[in-house]
């Protein structure tokens, strides 16, 4: 790791720790004792910390701020990989269909969950929601893929066309199941579209964890050969580098890492666009430094995000998509400004 990254990771870092603890004592419920001392005595007396004060803090607040980490890190990684190997600071998740694949099988399991339901163990049934979705973010991305590939090479336009494509073919299907759902159902499939961390715990925690290990081990060394890929895939390929396994790496982590963040979260939008172009007004196109920071500003963000999200109208609760998009739409109409000065 070249020193300059481990002086901006270390400060990000401590920004990090910084953001995560004063989330820890933003919120509606009031502690019968110190957040500190309620975890202190967690190691040394049990007994002496108030049943709901333990509760709220290890298992609401603390998975939630975790998620939150795990969430902006992966949608961050995911979008900046995909920004490289499309050559293009629009190119994201939502670009390739894993979002609205993701989407359509929401809503089919929120609208036809009853039958659905009927023909799945009963152990599944509490994340059928959750498992249906990832489905849908693993089908559309396969399906993407094999439209874009031929003789074991991947165009790259057409990539990006038949994600537009399936795009629009997975909106239209869930209007579709819109139209026909119920008041409830149309909530439930709103609420869920609209992302949130609220539905965190220890168990997503722990998958998501360990998605992101292996996601990372793959994506983060991919710095030299994105800067490679940058002055083209033939130049590319001159330097020694597999470009065809490079693009079948980002997608396919890609959308490991998107799809199990939309089954837990729902749709969390920008993310993946707002961090790479922010890093990117710093450090140019230099994807060594930009992949490493990416995971560590997506976190502050999605943990910002997230505290306004449930401490603004507390004590109800603003969809974190919603703060993301309000984020994300300056952002995108400046690169769109930008690139028409360009021209």
């Amino acid at each position: 790791m070249y020193p300059q990254i481990r002086i901006h990771v270390s400060l990000l870092t401590f920004f990090i720790l910084i953001v995560a603890i004063i989330a820890l004592f933003l919120g509606v419920y009031k502690f019968n004792d110190s957040i500190f001392s309620i975890i202190i005595n967690t190691f040394k007396n049990r007994t002496a910390i108030d049943s709901s004060d333990f509760y709220v803090l290890f298992e609401l607040r603390l998975p939630r701020i975790i998620m939150a980490i795990l969430v902006g890190s992966g949608l961050a990684v995911a979008g900046t990989c995909l920004q490289g190997i499309f050559k293009n600071p629009l190119a994201s998740p939502d670009l390739i269909g894993i979002t609205s694949g993701s989407t359509l099988f929401a809503a089919i399991t929120i609208v036809l969950g009853a039958y659905i339901k009927n023909f799945v163990p009963e152990i599944i049934h509490f994340s059928l929601l959750s498992l249906m979705a990832f489905i849908g973010a693993m089908c559309s991305t396969v399906f993407v893929y094999k439209i874009s590939s031929h003789h074991s090479k991947t165009n790259v336009t057409i990539l990006l066309l038949a994600g537009v494509a399936i795009s629009a073919l997975c909106g239209s299907a869930t209007g579709l199941l819109t139209y026909l759902s119920t008041e409830e159902e149309l909530r439930n499939l709103t609420f869920w579209t609209l992302g949130s961390i609220a539905s965190a715990n220890w168990d997503k925690i722990i998958i998501l964890t360990f998605i992101i290990i292996i996601s990372f081990f793959f994506l983060i060394r991919k710095g030299k050969t994105l800067n490679a890929m940058m002055l083209g895939e033939k130049e590319a390929e001159h330097l020694g580098i597999n470009v065809e396994k490079t693009k079948r790496q980002i997608i396919v982590f890609s959308a490991l890492l998107v799809g199990t963040i939309v089954s837990f979260c729902g749709t969390i939008g920008f993310v993946g666009l707002i961090v790479p172009y922010i890093l990117r007004l710093v450090f140019k196109s230099n994807y060594v430094i930009i992949l490493p920071l990416s995971a560590f500003l997506g976190a502050i963000l999605v943990i910002i995000a997230d505290t306004i999200s449930r401490t603004l109208v507390a004590p109800s609760e603003i969809p974190i998509g919603i703060l993301t998009s309000l984020m994300g739409a300056p952002v995108f109409i400046s690169i769109l400004m930008n690139y028409k000065k360009s021209l």
